[in-house]
């Protein structure tokens, strides 16, 4: 009964919506394009092509041009004279270094989805070249939304901040797979080198549910560069002021029309010693770097196939400088080894309903140790995914995805504060299998929703449900308003999660036997206004994001300054809202701005007290402007940042190092780019003013002191800093 009255409304609607279509398959290569944007010019009437390149869009009296839209192309604008001749769209690589002869309009480097009901923001390889951007950590320095900070002063690792809270919340991916989770959390955003992403999609809120169930404030997806749009050789260089010198190669293979396969390789060495605050501590830890990758891509008429396998290898030495002559000094030594894998299978069983079957493995292995002083950490896990999905659109405006997954976590872990003390475990083991469906309705131009819901199983922590909806309503072509509503949960990982706590002198208090499954409510709108202003487009936009937790892991810095206490949430409260708005334009012809401002709200419980969460800023400010010359022969870019202060944890009194807040600090970047016909040169500087928090490290000198704390950052630790880079591709052989 339930199947013929949903069937019946499906008729109903379809009836209601039906009119006249435009159908069309894009292509590269003779590859085909997944997930172009395709819509009306001066409309949000849209959609995107499908696994085999295909497309469906409904036509409308309000224009007669197709805009077509894909990252690393050159956007095209097809005049529909008779809607009912199929379309062939060849489209054309954007090409980063012209000759001299050739005039083109400058790319976006950051796209945000007018038709999608999840608000999603695209970084394009454009973007990520106006800085050093020597891995994701460094990805973000111009994009408003993502804070990213070093996490302590010492390891020299790197945390990021989405709707003002850690990393930790939110769901980073790798080609839509399990990417940076788990043990990978502390130093996983230096294990992505920059030149070899293709794009970066930030997904604001919740997100889709066919990834799963973790995106608690959004989803980040990193696209590596793929065989049959790469460049056939690529090199990039870098070398700083504090002489950290970075080396990529890619390149790339078409065996034949239907197979073809990439090598992506990087090294990283990091091997002087800096101490710019004589603190007697290493600002940054020597540190060497390997990561190779490989990845096949096969493809025909109704299958398509990938395979890709990556193996890293990272080693970090900091700690006191080797040149103090101390008895027994302060040493961090961490060494990790990883290996990870996918296989992708997809394939098309209706090209005109776009339906299609895909089915995902993937897996990966980390090991990893670690030296803090006499503190001795190792931990090893293991993860396995299994993904396989069934897609079908039963019109243009109806759409229905659903399948099943299952996740298997394994980790072996354990903590030892001292030489004299007994090992802390925290060994575990989860299986979670799940399914989940979405449907996808649009009414013409103006409505589009989103409705998941996935049910999993966890063996550590039983049945949960996941609802999630997505909302993109347009009263007319230059607004948008978009809202969202949905439940997000995660593991917790004690150690991993807090890392930052392991160099200091703090003792590790578990208050709680064992740790709930961390749940949260986050409820968001945004509304953005396209104006035009002469033959270019104002974009301004405001968004405003809340996320309730039910549960939460608590880690008490406040309680005592020697302690940090984990703890449930047990009843307390733990919110984090973030307001932000943002405005952007080509104000002359090459010449980008944007400015946005963002305030940030963060409380938890502690020992039943509703405080602001310590270490984070309470807002922060954003410049980024960017000028290309005609030719393409000069850029420029330079990024200022003016960061709000915070609450530092309460602290011991008799402590003079020790501040009980923090202030408001500025951060500038800038670089210059020279291109030539297939290569380029860069130069640009970090920090530029050169602000430095003071004392980083409490009691630096005294090490294994009970005062001693490498945990305490908040700002920049390392002062100014130069770098310069060179960029070479050889030209793709022609078509």
């Amino acid at each position: 009964m339930k199947k013929t009255v949903f069937t019946f409304l499906i008729s109903v609607l379809s009836v209601f919506t039906q009119a006249s279509t435009v159908i069309g398959v894009i292509q590269s290569n003779n590859e085909p394009i997944i997930g172009a944007e395709i819509f009306w010019q001066n409309t949000t009437i849209g959609t995107t092509s499908h696994l085999d390149g295909s497309f469906q869009i409904n036509t409308t009296d309000k224009s007669d041009t197709l805009v077509i839209r894909y990252l690393g192309f050159d956007t095209e604008y097809i005049f529909v004279e008779n809607s009912k001749q199929p379309l062939h769209i060849t489209l054309t690589e954007t090409k980063l270094n012209l000759d001299e002869v050739n005039v083109t309009a400058r790319a976006l480097g950051t796209i945000t989805s007018r038709i999608t009901p999840v608000h999603t923001q695209t970084i394009s390889g454009a973007e990520l070249c106006k800085a050093a951007c020597c891995n994701l950590s460094e990805s973000f320095e111009t994009n408003a939304s993502i804070d990213v900070a070093y996490s302590d002063a010492a390891t020299g690792a790197k945390q990021i901040r989405l709707l003002g809270l850690s990393g930790t919340y939110v769901q980073l991916l790798t080609e839509n797979t399990p990417g940076i989770r788990g043990l990978a959390s502390n130093f996983g955003l230096e294990y992505i080198p920059g030149p070899w992403m293709e794009s970066i999609q930030i997904s604001k809120g919740t997100s889709s549910v066919l990834n799963g169930y973790e995106a608690t404030t959004g989803q980040i997806n990193v696209e590596f560069l793929k065989p049959q749009t790469s460049d056939p050789l690529a090199l990039n260089l870098m070398v700083n002021s504090e002489l950290r010198t970075e080396f990529n190669a890619t390149g790339s293979w078409h065996i034949n029309d239907k197979l073809s396969t990439a090598v992506l390789a990087h090294y990283k060495n990091e091997s002087l010693e800096f101490d710019a605050n004589h603190d007697g501590f290493m600002d940054l830890p020597k540190s060497n770097q390997v990561n190779i990758l490989n990845r096949w891509n096969y493809h025909s008429e109704r299958y398509t196939g990938q395979v890709l396998v990556r193996g890293l290898y990272d080693e970090r030495r900091g700690g006191q400088l080797s040149k103090i002559n101390v008895a027994d000094p302060y040493n961090i030594a961490v060494d990790t080894k990883r290996i990870d894998a996918f296989i992708k299978n997809g394939y098309v069983l209706n090209s005109e309903k776009a339906t299609s079957i895909g089915v995902i493995v993937s897996g990966s292995y980390h090991d990893q140790t670690g030296i803090y002083g006499k503190r001795f950490y190792h931990g090893a896990q293991t993860n396995v995914y299994a993904n396989a999905i069934f897609q079908t659109n039963f019109d243009e405006h109806h759409k229905l995805v659903t399948g099943a997954s299952v996740n298997y976590d394994n980790y072996n872990e354990g903590l030892q504060l001292s030489s004299s003390s007994d090992e802390m475990p925290f060994d575990r083991s989860e299986i979670t299998p799940g399914i989940f469906a979405e449907y996808s309705f649009t009414f013409h131009e103006h409505l589009s929703f989103l409705a998941g819901l996935r049910g999993d199983y966890s063996t550590r922590f039983g049945f949960f449900v996941t609802p999630r909806i997505n909302v993109r309503y347009s009263p007319w072509a230059w607004w948008n308003i978009r809202t969202s509503v949905g439940l997000g949960y995660r593991s917790p990982n004690i150690l991993a999660d807090y890392a930052f706590t392991l160099p200091s002198s703090r003792k590790i208090v578990l208050a709680d036997s064992e740790f709930n499954q961390e749940k949260a409510l986050n409820t968001g709108i945004s509304t953005t206004f396209y104006i035009p202003i002469g033959n270019r487009e104002l974009q301004l936009s405001a968004e405003y994001y809340y996320t309730n937790f039910f549960d939460c892991v608590v880690a008490d810095l406040d309680s005592d300054p020697h302690q940090v206490i984990f703890s449930n949430l047990n009843g307390g409260k733990a919110y984090a809202s973030n307001f932000q708005t943002e405005l952007s334009m080509e104000i002359l012809r090459g010449w980008t701005t944007t400015i946005a401002y963002r305030m940030i709200d963060v409380k938890n419980s502690y020992n039943g007290v509703l405080r602001e969460k310590p270490l984070t800023n309470r807002f922060k400010g954003l410049i980024t402007t960017s000028y290309q010359t005609p030719l393409k022969k000069w850029q420029f870019d330079v990024t200022a940042q003016l960061n709000g202060g915070g609450r530092m944890p309460d602290s011991d009194t008799n402590n003079p190092l020790w501040s009980n807040t923090f202030g408001i600090y500025p951060m500038l970047m800038a670089q210059i780019t020279k291109y030539f016909r297939t290569w380029s040169i860069y130069l640009g500087g970090e920090n530029i003013t050169n602000f430095k928090q003071k004392n980083p490290i409490i009691d630096a000198w005294n090490p294994y002191s009970n005062n001693f704390d490498a945990s305490m950052v908040w700002g920049p630790i390392h002062g100014a800093k130069v770098y310069i880079g060179f960029r070479w591709a050889l030209d793709k052989p022609e078509s």
